[in-house]
């Protein structure tokens, strides 16, 4: 997925009411940016980080500029805009590029299901069972190499799970998939001190037959595509005992 408008560079000054943040363009200025992002955003929100923003001149739109990525001082990358995961894996979904994933008829994506819910991506193949795969981004790491889901107590996420058991138990093909928004990350996990509610549901929905992809990002300024198969967040692992960091639901 190509963004739309070349990225520019900025510096973060501060992210406030979860949506907003401002920034310090390189010549000087400063505007304030959206933010794609409901979650707590841990360690990726500090004043002084390097980012980048995408320009639109769309005259519908009150801010001028959106956060998309973070620059780590290493060199690494990390997207913060939550809706890039979807469009990335659909563009690898028509390709035939996911692994795990290949091969159906259908590709759809915001489908209705469950109790007044929507799949991210309904796959139909008249050879095979209905595949729901439901996408979460990943962008919490505490550990070097680490990328943990969730950064934030989301009820939202837990309900997904939930409804991924249920057509898991009606015997179609149900897919938690995660993709790491990272170029740093090499393994997943769960952050279960942050929300014990998900870390719970999804032990459950695991039990249930729900499967467990994950994914890293190739990640420039210029575009971010699906990479490399990782290692899915293992039951019964991951942080535990600690405080719940954050409010947001994601």
């Amino acid at each position: 997925m190509r963004f739309q408008t070349p990225l520019v560079p900025a510096t973060l000054l501060r992210r406030y009411k979860r949506f907003l943040a401002d920034i310090r363009l390189e010549d000087g200025s400063e505007v304030t940016a959206h933010c794609a992002n409901p979650g707590s955003m841990m360690g990726l929100a500090e004043p002084g980080m390097r980012i980048w923003v995408e320009p639109n001149d769309d005259p519908k739109k009150k801010l001028k500029y959106g956060w998309r990525l973070v620059e780590h001082p290493d060199g690494h990358f990390t997207g913060v805009d939550t809706s890039v995961p979807n469009r990335a894996l659909r563009a690898a979904l028509m390709a035939g590029q996911v692994p795990g994933l290949e091969g159906y008829a259908q590709i759809l994506p915001e489908q209705k299901y469950g109790e007044n819910s929507r799949i991210d991506f309904l796959l139909k193949d008249p050879a095979r069972a209905d595949a729901y795969v439901e996408v979460k981004s990943v962008t919490l790491s505490r550990a070097p190499g680490l990328a943990e889901f969730p950064d934030s107590r989301t009820a939202r996420g837990l309900k997904h799970l939930e409804e991924l058991a249920r057509m898991a138990e009606a015997g179609h093909r149900a897919v938690m998939l995660f993709l790491v928004q990272r170029t740093d990350a090499q393994q997943t996990a769960l952050a279960g001190d942050i929300d014990p509610a998900y870390a719970a549901g999804y032990a459950a929905a695991r039990a249930a037959g729900v499967e467990a992809l994950a994914f890293g990002c190739v990640i420039t300024p210029e575009a971010i595509t699906l990479g490399a198969a990782l290692p899915a967040p293992p039951v019964g692992q991951g942080r535990r005992g600690g405080l719940a960091f954050g409010g947001f639901l994601q």
